[in-house]
């Protein structure tokens, strides 16, 4: 059996009132859209694994960093190899590798 790989992948900016996301065309066929929120909350470095995985802490009023208050968007996407992409975020986080299984699996 032949392995599911990307045959293009694009951005897609804000219309129509769909969020801005990242659009992967796959070879069995399916398209799948990623919103920068939805690769941001999954992404699978490790200090982020660690952060999910943790209790929740007791609510306090939290501060945030001006980087945050912005609308969050993908800047940047280079490929690892040929199995994976590090994604940069606009909050500047760029430590996560997403296997093109991870994707296919968020997908």
């Amino acid at each position: 059996m032949s392995q599911i790989i990307p045959t293009s992948i694009a951005r897609r900016e804000m219309e129509q009132g769909r969020p801005p996301a990242i659009e992967i065309a796959w070879s069995d066929g399916t398209t799948a859209s990623y919103t920068p929120r939805l690769l941001r909350d999954a992404c699978p470095c490790a200090t982020c694994r660690e952060r999910r995985a943790a209790p929740a802490p007791a609510p306090l009023l939290q501060v945030l960093a001006p980087e945050e208050t912005l609308p969050l968007a993908v800047t940047g996407m280079r490929p690892v190899g040929q199995y994976a992409y590090a994604i940069t975020f606009s909050d500047g986080h760029d430590s996560g590798i997403y296997t093109l299984d991870y994707l296919r699996e968020l997908a």
